[in-house]
């Protein structure tokens, strides 16, 4: 019976994470699927190995495992990464667990707690990042931070350029910027 709670605990804990925090945000119904068939995968797997001679260990080395798995398949971002973890995690709280302890649903609620604020929309919301292609070659970085202060609209906080095509005249960059607060101007921004 106490199994049956732990595992309850779980659902509801993924279930927050799911469709209360990480849907409603990002839209990717994709992840959605990972999210809960790696949770429920991990907590099964885990609860077995918790009861068997084999013990944390091997959990510990399956996290691994699943992680790596994870990072070969498709390119996602770093917050849906976070995601995963999460949802490996409780997984892992659920299933080596012995039954329903504070500890452990104190554990769950600080991931998810973690995640409703590093993910909140409105925590640094101004700064933004972009992969750009210039339709122009740039190897003055100073000229290139004025075409991109410019054509964003914000004042550039980080770039780097990631290839510069004298061939074909193009310039790819990794652009960091903070959109200026609502009614101010950008030249008091870039000062």
């Amino acid at each position: 019976m106490e199994q049956l709670l732990v595992v309850l605990i779980d659902l509801v804990a993924i279930g927050v994470l799911t469709f209360a925090l990480y849907f409603p945000r990002h839209h990717r119904r994709d992840l959605v699927v990972a999210f809960l068939g790696v949770n429920v995968g991990v907590l099964a797997v885990a609860m077995v190995l918790g009861t068997s001679t084999v013990g944390v260990g091997l959990g510990l080395g399956l996290f691994g495992v699943l992680s790596i798995i994870r990072l070969r398949s498709d390119e996602i971002a770093q917050h849906e990464v976070a995601y995963y973890f999460a949802a490996l995690a409780l997984g892992l709280l659920g299933g080596l667990s012995s039954g329903p302890s504070l500890l452990t649903g104190g554990l769950m609620v600080l991931i998810i707690g973690a995640l409703v604020v590093g993910d909140h929309p409105r925590l640094f919301h101004r700064y933004r990042q972009q992969t750009i292609q210039l339709d122009s070659a740039h190897t003055d970085e100073q000229a290139l931070r004025s075409r991109l202060t410019e054509l964003l609209g914000a004042r550039v906080a980080q770039l780097t350029v990631k290839r510069v095509d004298l061939v074909n005249d193009t310039t790819l960059v990794d652009v960091r910027y903070v959109m200026p607060r609502a009614g101010q101007q950008l030249d008091r921004v870039a000062g």
